[in-house]
This record gives structure tokens, C-alpha cells and sequence, in this order.
């Protein structure tokens, strides 16, 4: 059985998030912006930014290793790789 990494959240004083994925053999570390208006666009404006991020990453970890996740990033460059994300997202955020 697999266990699921740990993603942790911080947001920063400069308003961009710290995010920590941690699993059995690893730990990654990343800076992540949110744009203003994003979770609008994604249909989550009710969503606390954290929350956004955490669901974000984990969207991200069911498509891709931590390792490949960009070091620093903008959460509206997801569509980018995958078109998807707004499609998908209320289902990592259990809206």
C-alpha cells in the first residue's frame, strides 16, 4: 500500500504560499502565487486560498511525482499542463 504524501501550506507576509510535499522517501518544497480572481475562474471563489493550493497540489500529485511539480509557480499556469484543472478541481476541493 502506497501512502499519500503530506502537502503543507504556509501562506507567506508577501502573500504568496509556501508548499511542503512530504512523503516516505522525500519532502519538495515550492512557492505558489494565487492571482487575484483565479478561484472565480475555477469556481471556488468561496474557498480560502490555502485550501485552493492544498487541493491544487494534490491535483497535481494525482497526475504527476512531486519531483516534477515546478519550484515556483503561479496556480493559473496549471491549465497550461493540464486543461482539466478547472474541469476537475471541485472534486479535490469536495465542493
Amino acid at each position: 500500500m502506497t501512502s499519500l504524501p503530506t502537502v503543507l501550506v504556509a501562506r507567506q507576509t508577501d502573500g504568496s504560499f509556501t508548499v511542503k510535499v512530504r512523503g516516505p522517501k522525500y519532502e519538495t518544497s515550492h512557492v505558489v502565487t494565487v492571482p487575484k480572481g483565479l478561484g472565480e475562474k475555477v469556481g471556488a471563489d468561496a474557498v480560502p486560498p490555502e485550501e485552493l493550493v492544498r487541493a491544487s497540489f494534490v491535483f497535481l500529485l494525482d497526475r504527476e511525482p512531486a519531483s516534477s511539480i515546478l519550484p515556483k509557480f503561479s496556480l493559473d499556469v496549471i491549465t497550461r499542463y493540464f486543461p482539466e484543472y478547472p474541469a476537475e478541481l471541485s472534486k479535490y476541493l469536495g465542493t
